[in-house]
């Protein structure tokens, strides 16, 4: 007899299998990670193969986990395909807003407030590469993130100019500053690549700034990005370097936020949906949330002479 695949193990499975990290996939899930795991073993036991190779230090897949991965992806599309069709609304969104407490979560949370008919689903899968690859697959609705004018499929609205800033190690000398000039980047020996608000379109706008700048984007060792707040204050810590942000990065202990000025940098927040087909109920709440935000914050009005990447 053939194993039954669980629609709600597969989707546990691809997230881990997408992540290579219980936390993440547990995070980006709202389960918990000892309930993820038990499911992805339920998985296996149902499948009779041995789908993720887990170590103390990692995890990787199988080869029956790579053949079972594109296969899973078509499943949950489908499924969730035909349980909208079937529902004959749009009462639910999944929206992609990177991570928690940035620009785009702020914009969900007003969202919410605008809509309470409508659920949304807060995913946080990255940029836009990986966040575009689930919209064709209507896995998602909508996303957030730096515009590619390349990517002719999607529409998308500007939402905010936000300003860059600066998070320094308290006890830097650029912390007793109220900000940071853009110039003083140069000799700063600023690491880009920390923050919950990585992703590649973020790594190409920071490296065009420093170097615009007259710093070597390179100087150093590079490394894999940094995630959450624990991480991030870890690696100020044990840096001691000063990280580009956004102006809305939330505390972190041990370090301070500086806005750059003189004349200051600026980094596009654009919401991104599928082109062509008709807007559900929580898209046009997100829109109209973010053109609310956007009058009442300024956020569209960037100070003048600031970078743009």
């Amino acid at each position: 007899m053939w194993p039954t695949l669980d629609i709600r193990l597969l989707r546990h499975f691809v997230a881990v299998a997408e992540e290579l990290h219980f936390g993440r996939a547990a995070t980006r899930l709202f389960v918990a990670q000892q309930a993820l795991s038990r499911d992805v073993r339920r998985l296996e036991e149902r499948a009779g193969v041995l789908l993720l190779d887990r170590t103390s230090r990692r995890v990787s897949l199988t080869p029956a986990g790579e053949r079972l991965l594109p296969r899973a992806r078509q499943l949950l599309a489908l499924h969730d395909e035909t349980v909208r069709d079937l529902r004959g609304d749009d009462s639910a969104l999944l929206v992609n807003v990177v991570a928690p407490g940035l620009t785009p979560a702020r914009v969900l949370a007003a969202a919410r407030r605008l809509d309470p008919a409508t659920e949304f689903f807060a995913r946080f899968d990255g940029g836009l590469d990986r966040a575009g690859t689930l919209l064709r697959e209507r896995r998602l609705h909508a996303t957030f993130g730096r515009w590619d004018p390349a990517a002719d499929a999607f529409a998308h609205r500007l939402v905010r100019w936000e300003p860059m800033a600066l998070l320094v190690p308290e006890r830097s000398p650029l912390a007793a500053r109220p900000a940071v000039a853009l110039a003083e980047l140069r000799d700063a020996g600023v690491c880009f690549l920390a923050g919950d608000h990585v992703t590649p379109e973020w790594e190409d706008a920071a490296v065009r700034l420093l170097r615009s700048c007259g710093a070597d984007a390179g100087n150093g060792p590079a490394h894999p990005y940094v995630h959450s707040i624990e991480e991030l204050a870890h690696h100020v810590r044990a840096r001691d370097s000063p990280v580009l942000t956004l102006l809305d990065q939330p505390p972190v202990p041990g370090a301070v936020l500086r806005p750059l000025v003189e004349p200051g940098a600026v980094y596009p927040w654009s919401l991104v949906w599928r082109r062509g087909e008709p807007a559900p109920r929580g898209l046009r709440a997100l829109l109209r949330a973010a053109d609310e935000l956007a009058v009442a914050d300024g956020w569209l009005t960037p100070p003048p002479g600031a970078w743009r990447p």
